[in-house]
């Protein structure tokens, strides 16, 4: 209902009454006062008039209803422990394809091999739950589609060249803009569900804490809207997983990628590996040519660019 009062707002740009808005939704102008008490409580600039109500200018907001044809899968939360616990437990409890759950902030935000992934107010974190036909040895290739649309995005929307960097982190100029972390849970030989979760620097200042990263409001010198990068994203991303041919995928990724041809450092839970990133594989794993000519596949880790 929320939703549908902001959308009367912005179709008729103007004073609304509290007896338009009652007859066009169906409900009771106390109703309707309760959701524009609630609404201006999220943030919302409605201004009460003794002829109705108006809504002044818009808000970076990541509340459900601000994405329509998607509000029944978006759950959003200003502040939770992890986006990728939340979702897990959605997941496992039957959720549908491509739920999505959103958090304003992150109390402990994980990243790769246990890492905290420090998430302020201002950056944009959100897991996604899919449920892909797949076997699970094509899973971690969905990853490279997520982060491969990313960066072809932030070059569409910003101007700026968005690198790929193995496994999925996204970087401008060196600095780290986005990280992603993928959970997977399979029956026999079909995957159940693939969580994919992303933290984007948009309007946050990362830098304090990791000194190496960047955030587009950084590189841009202005406020970006979360809401239209994360619907754009979505559109895109699902668009990709429904209509691309799962062999094209790691090619057109190799096309952004600042890894190949370049020295790295790979850690991973069990070692640390050095050597010459020479190729990455049909399913994601990095090709490694070490010191002493023997080659090594990496399936998962993280890299460093030495």
């Amino acid at each position: 209902m929320k939703g549908q009062i902001l959308k009367i707002f912005k179709r008729k740009k103007g004073i609304v009454s509290g007896e338009a808005l009652s007859s066009e939704l169906g409900i009771s102008r106390v109703s309707i006062w309760k959701h524009i008490r609630k609404l201006q409580g999220f943030g919302y600039n409605i201004i009460a008039t003794t002829t109705g109500y108006r809504l002044i200018g818009s808000i970076d907001a990541l509340f459900p209803w601000e994405f329509p044809d998607r509000e029944s899968k978006i759950h959003f939360f200003p502040k939770v422990t992890s986006t990728m616990d939340i979702a897990g437990e959605l997941a496992r409890k039957g959720c549908p394809h491509f739920t999505v759950v959103i958090a304003g902030c992150q109390k402990k935000g994980r990243g790769r091999l246990k890492r905290i992934w420090h998430s302020s107010e201002g950056g944009l974190y959100f897991t996604i739950v899919l449920r892909p036909q797949i076997p699970p040895v094509l899973s971690l290739r969905l990853n490279f589609a997520a982060s491969l649309v990313l960066a072809q995005l932030l070059r569409q929307m910003f101007c700026i060249n968005a690198m790929v960097k193995w496994p999925n982190d996204i970087l401008v100029n060196g600095g780290k803009i986005s990280g992603m972390l993928s959970e997977i849970e399979a029956e026999a030989d079909m995957v159940s569900f693939i969580n994919i979760g992303l933290g984007i620097n948009v309007n946050n200042n990362p830098t304090p804490k990791e000194p190496t990263a960047t955030s587009l409001r950084s590189i841009l010198g202005k406020k970006i809207s979360r809401k239209q990068l994360l619907s754009k994203f979505l559109d895109e991303f699902e668009t990709c997983i429904n209509n691309t041919v799962f062999d094209d995928i790691i090619p057109e990724w190799k096309k952004y990628t600042t890894t190949l041809n370049r020295r790295v450092k790979v850690v991973t839970s069990h070692d640390t590996s050095e050597g010459l990133a020479i190729d990455v594989d049909e399913n994601g794993a990095l090709i490694l040519k070490l010191a002493d000519g023997s080659i090594k596949k990496v399936v998962y880790g993280d890299c460093f660019h030495i």
